[in-house]
């Protein structure tokens, strides 16, 4: 017991916490006869234990031990199957159906043994003891029987071969990918993670459907999120096209079941389809906030009301033109009508949601003037207070403000964007796809069904996140190559993804939209000594921003010049200098970068999406995120194991930054959302902190002000006394 506790603490020389405590610690947890794993385990819980606020590095000496005995774990199953080398471990692992066999076909013996020497184990000691067991248990490869065959930077290696397979200069980029993942200033999202090097490799975190208001369609768009979710992705699910309960079908009036009944099997789906047993599927549904179901719709998740009109297990969204919040800010005892879309086109000709702005508000009114579409009446009021007290008791609806989100699309000469993802960050075009016929053919003298189908714009994110607590922002060169790297690596999953659902992959070669977000936001502010609540943090938002998306930016015009541009460039914001134009990127060197891009082109159509990174930022060691911290420093129960949360570097010089969420004014913190949205060409998960102490009143302000500050999404409603449930596709 005192050579492992010798060899560890003597790496934390320049922590001086008193050993005596650990040896206590394991006096009260040995047992006789324990092996050498099970004396590292008690070690290992002994320290956990120890870890406080005021000796927060306990988690990296637990984190230590329970390296230690993984790693002896590992050299007798490694012994066992004759494995010796990296190489030797990837042909077994292959060999064994855990390894996809495109890593073999695309490098030599030769190069797989480079790739080993760049190996650096002494970056295990990077990760803390949550990172450690989440890895461990989560992401490294397992057999069917669960036995971990892969160490942490395996792993990395792993997913940079993945990654790197098609470069022609392939070996620069594994070692680039690889310092990157290994160091912790990258971290791709959790599917990215997982399944990069096997053989079914889904690498995007969440799909988008358009849901079409026909039979077939809507089946097709459950199908499709069946499929997706077998696979571990979320779905974001649009169903403002599906027509309101009590509409015509075929003439026949009051046929219609409306929106909500088919949402409850997507519920159902999200049930059944579980992921491999680890996790249901998960699903956000968005509806807009005319639609003639909405009342119905905002009762999805709230526990009164007929049962068989709930669905639980799906996260509900609604949609808001600029008008509903103009409206609400004047008088909130206006009258407000809800529409079926259907009805709307059989009457119009034309369909309401294809619309935003000024042309939605015209088309809106002449809606209200028409006498022959039915209309159900409400005032802002009554809306605002379903909505509000959904969010308070459920943590939703998400919030997606579509006039703003469409303004501000730079592909919005090839469509619309409808509704956001599982976790509100994506922003891109989508279309429904559309059924074009149904043949019987003959093929092999067997006779065939042949479904011919419109695929539309299926969205896919692909998510990456700078891991900004770990990554030297002022020194700009530095965040240049970072950059330059993880554009690259998202831009590859686009071209090496397996893709459930043949739609998404169509979509993602057309506009090639990446995610690039960033984890570990209140981490640096704490590192920096900057005050959540403070001007210092306002003006360190915009400048650290405006250079992320301005090194974006070049990143994706450099990738063009090298491997082309994405389809729809011409006509683009991009193209056309729009983009930079609505930010105000009035200097000298965006101008420069808006004539590079407009001369060179851009690789991807989007750019910049910044995601929760639950997961991912547990590994990382870092926060969530662009949220502040829940607590400086708590202790987490997960399947009868204590997990130590404390918040990065907490030290005598960052406590004092560390301002819990639950504490800080929540109206800073949209301040600050906006003005990152500027520098940010997608969306924001931007959760909301609210206490018992807050009216709903209160919190309805939060929700213009968003709207005012051009907010674009919202995501939870955060209240003190709710557990809300995170997308572990998305969130990561």
């Amino acid at each position: 017991m005192k050579d492992y506790i010798n060899q560890v603490m003597k790496d934390f020389s320049e922590v001086e916490y008193p050993v005596c405590k650990l040896e206590e610690g394991y006096e009260r947890l040995k047992r006789a006869n324990m092996t050498e794993e099970e004396i590292l385990q008690a070690l290992t819980k002994a320290a956990v234990e120890l870890t406080q606020e005021t000796e927060p590095k306990w988690e990296y000496i637990a984190a230590r031990f329970l390296y230690m005995k993984f790693e002896k774990e590992l050299k007798v199953e490694l012994e066992k199957r004759g494995i010796r080398s990296f190489y030797e471990k990837i042909k077994y692992l292959t060999q064994e159906g855990l390894y996809g066999s495109y890593i073999l076909e695309h490098y030599s013996k030769e190069e797989i043994l480079e790739a080993e020497s760049y190996m650096k184990e002494e970056r295990n000691a990077l990760f803390n003891y949550s990172g450690l067991d989440l890895l461990l248990n989560r992401y490294v490869i397992q057999t069917h029987d669960h036995i971990k065959l892969e160490t942490p930077q395996e792993m990395y290696m792993g997913i940079a071969l993945h990654l790197a397979m098609k470069e022609a200069d392939k070996m620069k980029w594994v070692k680039q990918f690889y310092d990157m993942l290994s160091k912790q200033e990258v971290t791709m999202a959790t599917p990215t993670m997982s399944n990069a090097r096997k053989p079914y490799h889904q690498l995007s975190s969440c799909f988008i459907d358009v849901v079409p208001d026909s039979l077939e369609g809507i089946y097709r768009s459950i199908d499709s999120f069946a499929k997706v979710s077998k696979f571990g992705g979320g779905m974001g699910m649009y169903f403002g096209k599906v027509r309101a309960a009590g509409s015509s079908i075929r003439g026949f009036e009051g046929a219609a079941g409306g929106v909500v009944r088919w949402i409850r099997i997507v519920n159902d789906t999200a049930v059944a389809v579980d992921q491999l047993g680890v996790r249901q599927g998960a699903a956000a549904v968005y509806l807009d906030v005319w639609h003639r179901d909405l009342p119905e719709f905002l009762q999805l998740r709230t526990n009164n009301g007929d049962e068989r009109m709930r669905a639980h297990d799906i996260f509900p969204a609604v949609c808001y033109p600029d008008l509903f919040w103009k409206m609400a800010k004047e008088d909130l005892n206006q009258n407000w009508y809800l529409m079926c879309p259907h009805e709307i086109f059989m009457v119009k000709g034309w369909h309401l949601e294809d619309s935003y702005g000024e042309e939605w508000e015209e088309k809106y009114r002449q809606c209200i003037e028409d006498e022959r579409i039915q209309k159900r009446c409400i005032t802002i009021k009554e809306i605002v207070r379903m909505v509000l007290k959904s969010a308070v008791e459920t943590g939703t609806p998400f919030t997606f403000n579509r006039d703003t989100v469409n303004r501000a699309n730079p592909n919005g000469h090839k469509g619309m964007i409808y509704c956001s993802n599982l976790c509100t960050e994506i922003a891109q075009n989508m279309q429904e796809v559309e059924s074009v016929s149904n043949e019987i053919k003959t093929k092999d003298g067997e006779v065939v069904v042949v479904t011919t189908t419109k695929p539309g714009d299926f969205v896919v994110c692909n998510l990456a996140s700078l891991s900004l607590g770990h990554l030297p922002v002022e020194d700009r060169t530095y965040m240049k190559n970072i950059v330059k790297a993880a554009v690259r690596a998202l831009d590859n999953v686009i071209d090496l993804n397996f893709y459930p659902v043949s739609y998404a992959e169509i979509t993602n070669q057309k506009y090639r939209g990446i995610g690039l977000g960033v984890s570990g936001y209140h981490h640096l502010l704490a590192k920096k000594n900057i005050l959540w609540e403070s001007e210092e943090h306002l003006k360190f938002a915009d400048e650290l921003f405006e250079m992320i998306n301005y090194l974006t930016i070049s990143a994706s015009a450099d990738l063009a010049k090298e491997k082309g541009t994405y389809d729809f460039f011409n006509g683009s914001d991009w193209h056309t200098g729009s983009y930079f134009k609505k930010r105000n990127y009035v200097s000298k060197e965006w101008q420069e970068l808006m004539e590079k891009v407009r001369n060179i082109g851009m690789r991807n159509g989007y750019l910049l999406a910044a995601a929760p990174t639950s997961s991912t930022s547990i590994l990382a060691g870092t926060t969530a995120g662009l949220d502040p911290v829940m607590k400086k420093f708590f202790i987490e129960e997960k399947k009868g194991s204590m997990l130590p949360r404390v918040a990065p570097d907490l030290s005598v010089d960052t406590y004092y930054y560390y301002q819990n969420a639950h504490s800080i004014n929540q109206k800073f913190s949209v301040k600050v959302c906006g003005i990152r949205q500027r520098h940010i060409d997608q969306a924001q998960s931007l959760n909301l902190y609210i206490t018992n102490e807050y009216t709903l009143r209160q919190l309805f302000d939060l929700y213009t002000q968003a709207w005012e500050e051009g907010v674009k999404t919202i995501y939870y409603i955060r209240s003190k006394s709710l557990e809300v449930e995170e997308c572990e596709s998305c969130a990561s």
